[in-house]
């Protein structure tokens, strides 16, 4: 099943990347999301930034509070999925140590 079918997730791609600046960018998180969901998402990005630095379960959920089914499948992402973590990471932060 292809999730960014339809008019709905075409409009959610589209006004993301028409979003310029991080207050613009915040104020629309807020109107979509729920405060839980903005708090996930957050975690989740954390939870695959501390992967690419190589933490291990242990740590990262006691630095994050992410569950390891959380950990575990943000992991599974970085590793098999579309690749969106690795693009926004690389973009975000400087390269990882090797």
């Amino acid at each position: 099943m292809d999730i960014f079918h339809g008019e709905g997730a075409e409009l959610l791609v589209k006004a993301i990347l028409a979003l310029e600046t991080g207050e613009e960018c915040r104020a629309f998180l807020e109107d979509l999301m729920t405060g839980r969901e903005i708090q996930d998402c957050s975690q989740r990005i954390l939870v695959a930034k501390l992967l690419r630095e190589k933490q291990v379960y242990s740590a990262i959920a006691s630095a994050t509070g992410a569950s390891t089914a959380t950990i575990s499948r943000v992991n599974r992402c970085c590793n098999y999925g579309a690749g969106g973590y690795g693009t926004v990471l690389d973009r975000v932060l400087p390269p990882p140590e090797k």
